[in-house]
């Protein structure tokens, strides 16, 4: 099914540009480009926090067995965040092209990102510049190894809150920059906001044929990474949230731990969306947990609210005539199982019948297959892929 699909997407993006214009861009993204851009998985550790960053270390961190396993199992390409901050040690930017060419061996397309630690682009200019010569060191290696394979994702994930406008102006300059020096390349771009999907939505497309447009999906946050953002909750319960989720007394019962049908009138959360203080000492969960759980509950998370979501990022790249990828989505393994692997088929089934490629985080991530770092360089296939993560994606299971 998912070929059928993408056969029509690059039928539609033949056709846009066969017709010229016609809108506020004209996509020129190589067809064949953007279907090396269909399955995709980030390998995280690689030229992102290391464990060494000795330049014989970079080279050898995956076996070739491995490579040759995401190949095998339907994986077209693969992310490689990159942080700007290794560029300048001796026999980096060596490795990252030995590193390149040894992906493309396996047949396998690169998406090149660049992941800086702890930059404030909206404020320091400082780090404005330092993004502007980590691309300047990149070019050079992005030049020799040629556009067919590798494309050049300027940026992971721009903050500046409530400024789409200022993002927009830095990524314009870089852009005209990163151009001079790669005309051929493929450059995926994105809207501020950590990539995300509102962002995407606030962004004015560039006037530049060859660029696609990048978004993140991790929502709803409080299912996929346990709601990060606030300290001190309970994660065991939250690791219970179920998905689908469009019954709230359901929901809440199998987060609270289970229970009864009768206790489930009691367990009805009222239009603030709070958890009865009754229900709460009973199960042993603090306020504030239940409070998460009450607020993720009333949502009504399913396959269709999901596939809302995506098809407003794809709609977007309709009106404006370009493509537009799922750069990253994921949800973390402490989520109960069942949950987990729901949501990332529903996320990767709704890309899919949208027309846009996706690529998991990550390969050694726990939001992904969380594989062990230690033994990506040993002899033969390298290390197991979880079969119903597989299966979850669309994919071979590995042989």
């Amino acid at each position: 099914m998912w070929r059928c699909r993408w056969a029509v997407w690059l039928a539609v993006v033949a056709l846009v540009v066969a017709s010229g214009t016609g809108g506020s861009v004209r996509a020129e993204v190589p067809s064949d480009r953007i279907a090396l851009l269909r399955r995709g998985v980030a390998l995280t550790g690689w030229f992102r926090f290391p464990a060494s960053r000795d330049p014989a270390a970079l080279r050898s961190w995956i076996g070739d067995g491995a490579l040759a396993t995401l190949h095998r199992v339907g994986f077209t390409f693969v992310r490689l965040p990159v942080d700007p901050a290794l560029l300048a040690e001796p026999g980096v930017l060596d490795a990252l092209e030995a590193a390149l060419r040894r992906v493309h061996r396996h047949e396998l397309a690169v998406v090149l990102s660049l992941h800086p630690v702890g930059w404030t682009l909206e404020r320091s200019a400082a780090d404005r510049a330092a993004l502007r010569t980590a691309w300047d060191r990149l070019a050079p290696v992005l030049q020799r190894v040629g556009p067919r394979m590798t494309v050049a994702e300027l940026l992971n994930e721009p903050v500046f809150p409530g400024d789409p406008a200022g993002w927009q102006a830095v990524q314009h300059a870089l852009l005209s920059a990163v151009r001079t020096a790669l005309p051929e390349h493929t450059i995926i771009l994105s809207g501020q906001d950590w990539s995300s999907i509102d962002g995407l939505l606030a962004t004015r497309p560039e006037p530049d044929g060859n660029v696609m447009y990048g978004v993140h999906l991790y929502t709803p946050a409080e299912l996929t990474a346990l709601a990060p953002w606030r300290s001190g909750l309970d994660r065991a319960a939250l690791a219970r949230l179920p998905f689908p989720a469009p019954d709230p007394d359901r929901c809440r019962s199998r987060a609270m731990g289970g229970q009864a049908p009768a206790e489930r009138a009691e367990a009805r959360a009222p239009a603030g969306h709070t958890t009865p203080p009754s229900l709460v000492a009973q199960r042993g969960i603090d306020a504030e947990t239940a409070g998460v759980i009450a607020f993720y509950c009333a949502q009504g998370w399913d396959a269709a609210r999901v596939a809302a979501l995506v098809e407003r990022a794809a709609a977007w790249g309709r009106q404006h005539r370009v493509p537009v990828l799922l750069g990253e989505f994921g949800a973390t393994t402490a989520l109960r199982a069942d949950a987990r692997l729901a949501w990332i088929r529903t996320v990767r089934d709704a890309a899919e019948r949208a027309g846009m490629g996706w690529a998991l985080w990550g390969y050694d991530d726990v939001m992904g297959f969380a594989v062990d770092r230690s033994r990506l360089r040993q002899p033969g296939p390298g290390p197991p892929l979880d079969p119903n993560l597989l299966a979850a994606l669309g994919l071979r299971a590995a042989m």
